[in-house]
């Protein structure tokens, strides 16, 4: 069950509590959104998910999951963005076995996306097993990342490669357009720090919550009266690829995406399985007044 305790990306699951502007535009329509002022306010707070098993096929050697996911979200375009992150689950293979993985991470980016610090730790079983650590400055044409863990090193990246925080407001942005594909290259830090992930995503039409129904929790409710979004994001390495030279999806992430940056009604697919995610509790702090 090795694949199980890989670093899901930051980028992954910031979009989960929390992606250009159309398939015909291009990466080069992206770039000159870098770095520019946001008109999206995103809302700190901090929301708890509880995570269980979904679909499975045999194949997967998962007989049950179980968890619970935490995120941080703090700041403001002035003050910058802070997001701290927990995600712990535990897998039960068909043999009777067990795995538990903690995955957690912090870190800190511009309000204008000219910078990004962060620290990923992934521990199996209380062991850690994995952890990257580093910043990323923007230069003239590229960003230049300064990795400390786990090996000291510097790398540079494309100018049109998205931040965490910047990749969110992205979708946003995109959804109140009315534009429902979307693709961006995106650089957490996950893993071992060096990676970029590719993404597309697909953009449903926005709904005004009307938080009815026996199936909206408490904190859901919340969230009523607020646009949402339902948003499904492919997320591929282009290191990897299959036989027929076609690259595939890494994972999957679908998800509702409120206009102030929660989401709700998760779900993480890899292939031969499913992770669902329910939000348990909501609590929105109160918001930094930004004086530019």
């Amino acid at each position: 069950m090795q694949r199980n305790s890989k670093s899901l990306s930051l980028t992954a699951l910031a979009a989960v509590t929390a992606c250009l502007l159309g398939a015909a535009s291009g990466n080069a329509a992206l770039a000159g959104t870098v770095g520019a002022p946001a008109n999206v306010k995103l809302v700190p707070h901090r929301a708890v998910y509880d995570m269980r098993l979904g679909d499975t096929e045999e194949q997967s050697g998962i007989s049950a999951l179980n968890g619970r996911m935490v995120y941080d979200f703090t700041g403001s375009e002035c003050d910058g963005y802070s997001v701290n992150f927990r995600f712990v689950t535990e897998f039960l293979n068909v043999d009777g076995g067990s795995q538990i993985t903690d995955l957690q991470t912090t870190s800190f980016e511009d309000g204008h996306a000219e910078s990004y610090q962060f620290l990923s730790k992934t521990f199996v079983d209380q062991k850690l097993v994995e952890e990257s650590r580093g910043s990323a400055r923007i230069e003239s044409k590229a960003r230049t990342i300064e990795l400390k863990q786990p090996t000291e090193k510097s790398l540079k990246i494309g100018r049109e490669v998205l931040f965490p925080t910047e990749h969110l407001i992205a979708i946003i942005e995109t959804a109140e357009k009315g534009t429902t594909f979307l693709a961006a290259d995106i650089y957490d830090g996950a893993e071992t720090g060096e990676k970029v992930y590719a993404t597309t995503s697909v953009i449903g039409a926005g709904v005004v919550d009307e938080a009815t129904g026996s199936e909206a929790s408490k904190a859901e409710a919340s969230l009523e009266g607020k646009t949402f979004w339902p948003v499904t994001v492919a997320y591929f390495d282009p290191s990897e690829e299959d036989t027929s030279g076609e690259h595939l999806p890494v994972y999957q992430l679908s998800f509702h995406l409120y206009e102030n940056g929660i989401s709700t009604k998760m779900k993480l697919d890899y292939g031969d399985f499913t992770i669902q995610g329910k939000m348990q509790s909501l609590e929105v702090f109160e918001e930094t007044t930004c004086s530019r």
